[in-house]
């Protein structure tokens, strides 16, 4: 990545160093929000999980 970095730096073209770092930002965001949205669905499995048990346990 470094050499990628000191070659557009020497060209001078700094929007494509912009648009490099903006791309893996977004790449970076995409990762979170997929993870997020995992998290979530486990979350929401195990809250299914404790109300199935919760009702069983009080004979609802």
């Amino acid at each position: 990545m470094p050499d990628i970095i000191d070659h557009i730096a020497q060209r001078g073209d700094l929007a494509h160093l912009a648009l490099v770092f903006a791309s893996a930002g977004w790449g970076a965001f995409v990762m979170s929000f997929r993870e997020l949205a995992r998290a979530n669905r486990r979350f929401e499995a195990f809250v299914r999980e404790l109300a199935r048990f919760n009702s069983r346990f009080l004979g609802d």
